[in-house]
């Protein structure tokens, strides 16, 4: 027999399926028009005209309306913008049999993650050369969720989402939670860090989520980290706080600012 609970996770999915389809496909859409926008462009200037009309090739077009819907309506996934693949991601520099620390303060408390190199290099990589140059110093966590998925995600210089570092990275240890269920999906237990993503392979940029109640996702995201017990309950409470205006999805009602980001080796 389903239950309710069951049952309204699954709806959750369903949902976060179906939304996942229509940002990929308003992607496409919007590479197409940019395609023809350019072509247009190249046609003028070799014809000695001028174009002064701002053209926008971000493809951000679903934005703040989606970071703001229902947690049925949601995954943790970002936007980035058609040029961020075209990018490269930086030049391996850690120590792949080491293990790191990425430590954040924030206004809330710090937070400890502990990363294991040797099970996802590309993304322990990344995260401490953007670490080193202070990308994460000053950002908001921009999303809360409370109710289907219970996440925590940050790691968007813009703060509404659809920000990300220029360049993505391949998927990792997508294996280590175990076989999917008959749902399709796998436990990210309370304390798991893993990467955002689009919803396709390999698009991971800068955000990251912190789950802080075990929550049931497809095994996609890079699960790369894991909070102390301490770091835990920092995010436990930004959680119980809940979501402004009463919401189950939006910017967290207790308000995290990333002050400080760094990834120390071990």
């Amino acid at each position: 027999m389903v239950t309710s609970d069951q049952r309204r996770r699954q709806l959750a999915r369903e949902k976060f399926e179906r939304q996942q389809q229509r940002r990929e496909k308003a992607r496409k859409k919007a590479k197409q028009r940019n395609t023809v926008i350019a072509a247009v462009i190249a046609v003028v200037l070799a014809s000695g005209g001028a174009v002064y009309a701002g053209v926008s090739l971000g493809g951000g077009d679903d934005k703040k309306d989606d970071n703001a819907s229902s947690a049925a309506e949601n995954s943790p996934a970002p936007e980035p913008s058609e040029t961020e693949s075209k990018a490269p991601e930086p030049e391996m520099a850690i120590d792949k049999k080491a293990k790191y620390t990425f430590s954040i303060d924030t206004n809330e408390g710090g937070l400890s993650i502990a990363m294991d190199a040797a099970k996802t290099p590309h993304t322990v990589n990344s995260f401490k050369a953007l670490a080193d140059k202070g990308y994460f110093d000053g950002t908001k966590c921009h999303r809360l969720t409370t109710q289907g998925i219970f996440v925590l995600q940050c790691g968007d210089p813009k703060g509404d989402g659809t920000g990300g570092p220029g360049y993505t990275i391949p998927d990792e240890n997508l294996t280590s939670l175990g076989k999917a269920g008959t749902d399709g999906a796998v436990t990210y237990k309370a304390g798991t860090v893993a990467m955002a993503n689009t919803g396709q392979p390999g698009t991971g940029g800068s955000q990251f989520f912190l789950v802080y109640k075990d929550t049931k996702l497809p095994p996609s995201y890079t699960p790369f980290g894991t909070l102390d017990a301490e770091s835990l309950k920092v995010v436990e409470a930004v959680g119980k706080a809940g979501v402004e205006g009463g919401a189950t999805d939006g910017a967290p009602k207790k308000a995290v600012t990333i002050e400080k980001a760094t990834v120390p080796k071990v």
